[in-house]
């Protein structure tokens, strides 16, 4: 039986959009199950008292239906809410995966350890909440790809080191709060930063605030001599 070239056309053009429709559905998976992984690993970190991740089921391929988390429409992990939870352990490497992540909020628990330098790898972040918890070591540098950030809230932890210069790069930033850390150094008046008052950075008694330098003194031009001899009488 012979077929029509048309007939053929068609047939390879079916096969192509099927072929497209399960890829982009493999692709999908792939990234629930990345999803699925990372929170898994770190629910595995935590000490959770109060059971408040008990839905993070690990056999489930997808973690929309999961509490405390939200997906978009394509079902992609967008947000955490894991505001005063009672939970305490680490924020882990992988938390970087989560390529889609927008709203990270963990304020009010007690995480302990270092801020990952992973996590500049969310570079579609909007707020970084991680304020009243018991981290520890420096602001990684890292922090400065998240050119989307509008809000940072790092206080009252246990940071120390200087603020990274990198920060002041984020254009979008409105609401900074680093106050009541360990932090020391002088703080950085450039960028973005030039628009945060001493709130964001108080109660950190090793940062030394910076001033603009002042303006370069005003001289004052001598009168020309006249051209013309002294007077007579």
């Amino acid at each position: 039986m012979r077929w029509k070239k048309t007939e053929l056309a068609d047939m390879q053009m079916g096969s192509f959009f099927l072929l497209a429709i399960l890829a982009f559905g493999l692709v999908l998976n792939v990234s629930a199950n990345t999803e699925v992984e990372v929170l898994y690993a770190w629910k595995a970190n935590l000490i959770d008292p109060n059971n408040v991740l008990q839905s993070w089921d690990a056999t489930l391929a997808n973690p929309c239906t999961w509490l405390h988390v939200t997906c978009n429409g394509d079902n992609n992990l967008v947000r955490i809410d894991l505001g005063k939870a009672n939970l305490s352990g680490p924020l882990i490497p992988q938390l970087g995966q989560l390529s889609n992540l927008m709203y990270l909020e963990l304020y009010d628990n007690n995480i302990s350890g270092a801020i990952p330098i992973e996590l500049g790898n969310l570079i579609k972040l909007v707020s970084l909440d991680l304020f009243s918890n018991r981290l520890s070591g420096h602001i990684p540098d890292s922090l400065g790809n998240l050119q989307r950030l509008r809000f940072l809230r790092l206080n009252n932890n246990s940071l120390s080191g200087s603020i990274p210069r990198s920060l002041t790069t984020i254009a979008t930033l409105q609401v900074l709060d680093l106050s009541s850390n360990h932090l020391t150094g002088d703080i950085p008046i450039n960028g973005s930063f030039a628009f945060f008052t001493p709130m964001s950075f108080r109660n950190n008694p090793g940062l030394k605030p910076q001033k603009f330098p002042p303006p370069p003194p005003m001289f004052q031009i001598a009168p020309t001599p006249s051209a013309k001899g002294p007077s007579s009488s």
